[in-house]
């Protein structure tokens, strides 16, 4: 690649390969952007090839492309914002000769540097950026004049929703950009047709779901976070398949055509005056209101745990910074002795606990080590996991592995100098506490609800929020839906459930918005896929009560045994269709209609 480059944050090249995109993850870019049309040339390699080899890499990838010897549109500005705003990292530009890619990034940075030093970098690289000189006369405003914790590009008083930003992006073209804390929901009193809280695996794809099937009506998604994970993928990290930066991407690239993103975090949800809080203390009303806000992790809920994680031996999938240590724990480890737990339930994916001992003495035995190390695993649930059908195969793998399993066994602190684990076990005589030493410690922490819906009157007895389990409505305000992790519901929290349950909550929508009642339903659907060890994998599907909900039928994949194929799927094709899935693409999910 011949890279040209325009400041520390972004260079500019020609025409790439498939073969570069790999290049360019290596040199540190985190995201790549393709200003030219395809078919241009031929041989060229299209905007999805480039897409596909990017994902793969673990980069964001945007295409905004535009035909040489016009200039880019307003929405392609916007869109070019929203990715050097919301990638934390360099960014690639790329076209024929790498000029329209300079030119874009010239124009997106209108605002945010002077004329002067737009056009230097421009004749650094020996790009004649003087065709946006108007252009920038008339838009820039003097970086010292910004106001303090206005959005970079923001000029003082602006509002988020401008003139060239009051459409939002998808993952295949946002065009609006994030906001500041202190500038989100700045309008008193502004309203949306429905608001969306949560801008994870819930919230993208009820909003994309709703947006594909109306693109007329206005949505905000409320989301504080500037990246998005696929935390599916954590367990892989934490087993030496996945790298990190696999299961992560700029939450901008993935904000749905239409929607507005307030960044910002929820303060309190008044459900009686139809309104939403936000952190700066403005008002969001909406006609109806989406939660799917995700689950608390409680990493305070032990004590001492806090502070010794990510050292001392002590790790979590649960948290993307800490899987990479977990791995770097199994390849230290030669002998001693391993401890894994699991919290009282809810929890996300209940398999997840085990999985980590699984892929750990998996390694530990392809090394030849295994027989040194005791394995411990402490779950406080009553049972190796909660459908019986898919326990026996399960505990062949605890005993193949000798792992002493201790059902009901409950952590209740950490001492990591000491390296010393505590339990509260059930005994003879009543609860009874149980220390445990350690070389690696795997913790999974308590979960408990967002404190905003607890605290705001809409919440079942244990936190959530308080929804029908089959059209997810809330029991008592019929303009409040709620999906995901923070739905009241008794199916498994999954991403696999939020794949079938963001249909429902779309269709369910758009029906109490034209005033009727909600008409489809959903089934408790949930997947979890149990990686027993590298390459193969329990399937476990399941709907509510346990009911055993196969996808494929049982002569090609049987769920309750240990299969290469389920591997593949779990590797190769769940990452996909959870990408495509917060495009409000929405596949083998046609929801049921409500009984009559």
């Amino acid at each position: 690649m011949n890279l040209r480059q325009l400041t520390e944050r972004y260079s500019v090249t020609s025409q790439i390969t498939v073969e570069d995109v790999a290049e360019a993850a290596r040199s540190g870019f985190r995201a790549i952007v393709c200003t030219r049309p395809d078919g241009e040339e031929k041989n060229q390699a299209s905007a999805a090839e480039i897409e596909r080899a990017a994902i793969a890499a673990g980069l964001t990838f945007e295409a905004v492309p535009f035909q040489s010897g016009t200039l880019p549109s307003e929405t392609d500005i916007s869109r070019m914002r929203v990715v050097l705003r919301g990638v934390d990292g360099p960014v690639l530009g790329y076209c024929r000769s790498g000029n329209r890619a300079a030119m874009l990034w010239a124009f997106a940075e209108t605002g945010n540097m002077a004329e002067s030093d737009i056009l230097a970098a421009g004749r650094k690289i020996g790009v004649d950026l003087s065709p946006v000189s108007g252009f920038l006369q008339e838009n820039a405003a003097p970086v010292a004049d910004r106001a303090p914790g206005a959005a970079v590009g923001e000029a003082p008083g602006s509002v988020v929703n401008s003139a060239m930003d009051s459409a939002a992006g998808s993952a295949s073209g946002p065009v609006s950009r994030p906001a500041s804390d202190s500038a989100a929901g700045s309008v008193p009193g502004r309203r949306f047709d429905v608001v969306v809280i949560g801008g994870g695996a819930g919230g993208l794809s009820a909003a994309a779901g709703l947006l594909r099937r109306r693109p007329n009506l206005s949505v905000a998604i409320i989301e504080p976070s500037a990246e998005h994970f696929y935390q599916p993928g954590f367990t892989l990290v934490g087993g030496g398949v996945f790298t990190a930066r696999q299961t992560r991407r700029a939450e901008a690239s993935l904000m749905p055509r239409g929607a507005e993103w307030i960044r910002s975090r929820v303060e309190r949800i008044l459900p009686d005056e139809g309104r939403v809080v936000v952190a700066d203390g403005s008002p969001l009303s909406y006609s109806v209101l989406v939660i799917a806000a995700g689950i608390v992790l409680d990493w305070g809920g032990i004590p001492g745990l806090e502070e010794t994680l990510g050292r001392n031996g002590v790790t979590s999938n649960y948290r993307y910074d800490l899987a990479p240590y977990t791995w770097q724990l199994v390849q230290e480890l030669s002998r001693g002795s391993a401890v894994f737990t699991q919290p009282p339930m809810p929890i996300k994916c209940a398999g997840a606990p085990q999985k980590a001992v699984y892929l750990s003495c998996d390694e530990w035995r392809r090394r030849g080590v295994l027989d040194a190390i005791s394995v411990e695993f402490d779950t406080c649930t009553p049972a190796l996991f909660g459908v019986p059908a898919f326990v026996p195969p399960l505990m062949n793998y605890i005993r193949d592995y000798g792992v002493d399993l201790q059902l009901g066994s409950r952590l209740v602190s950490v001492d990591g100098a000491r390296k010393i684990a505590t339990f509260e076990r059930k005994g003879g005589n009543g609860p009874e506490r149980v220390e445990r030493g350690f070389d690696m410690l795997h913790v999974v922490p308590p979960q408990v609800a967002p404190g905003f819906v607890r605290e705001s009157g809409i919440a079942d007895e244990a936190g959530f929020v308080a929804v029908d389990p089959a059209t997810l409505r809330h029991v008592t305000y019929r303009n409040i839906y709620a999906l995901g992790d923070v739905a009241g519901t008794a199916n498994a929290k999954t991403a696999a459930a939020v794949r079938k349950q963001a249909p429902v909550v779309a269709l369910n929508v758009l029906a109490t918005l034209d005033g009727k009642e909600p008409v489809f339903a959903y089934d408790g659907y949930g997947g979890c896929p149990l990686t027993v060890e590298r390459g193969k994998i329990v399937l476990a599907e399941f709907g509510y009560g346990g009911r055993l909900m196969p996808t494929l039928p049982k002569w090609i994949l049987d769920g309750t045994k240990p299969t290469r194929l389920a591997w593949f799927l779990k590797k190769d094709v769940m990452p996909r269709l959870y990408w495509e899935m917060l495009r409000g693409h929405e596949f083998m999910v046609k929801p049921d209609r409500v009984a009559a």
